[in-house]
């Protein structure tokens, strides 16, 4: 078992519902497949580069233990979703 770290933006013109339903998603999923040690919401913040036309974004990360299988999923979860933007997971050094 590995520690990641996953850091998604979500646009900032969805609703506050619709964001936790984006999280509640991706938080289903990594249950299912591994174990999450931590959560941090870091909230809207500028963006450094315009990312398809939005300058503001929400930014969320969840720190999570598992097998290195189970990224392809998460990715294609991200990929799937309209209201991410961006999204980064690395595996950390402990």
């Amino acid at each position: 078992m590995n520690n990641y770290e996953t850091i998604f933006l979500m646009k900032d013109d969805i609703t506050e519902e619709q964001r936790n339903s984006v999280i509640d998603t991706i938080r289903e999923y990594l249950n299912a497949n591994a174990n999450i040690a931590g959560e941090e919401n870091i909230g809207k913040r500028k963006l450094a580069y315009e990312i398809r036309k939005y300058q503001y974004a929400y930014y969320y990360i969840i720190y999570f233990n598992g097998k290195a299988s189970i990224i392809p999923g998460l990715e294609r979860n991200y990929r799937t979703n309209e209201d991410i933007l961006k999204y980064i997971t690395v595996k950390k050094d402990v």
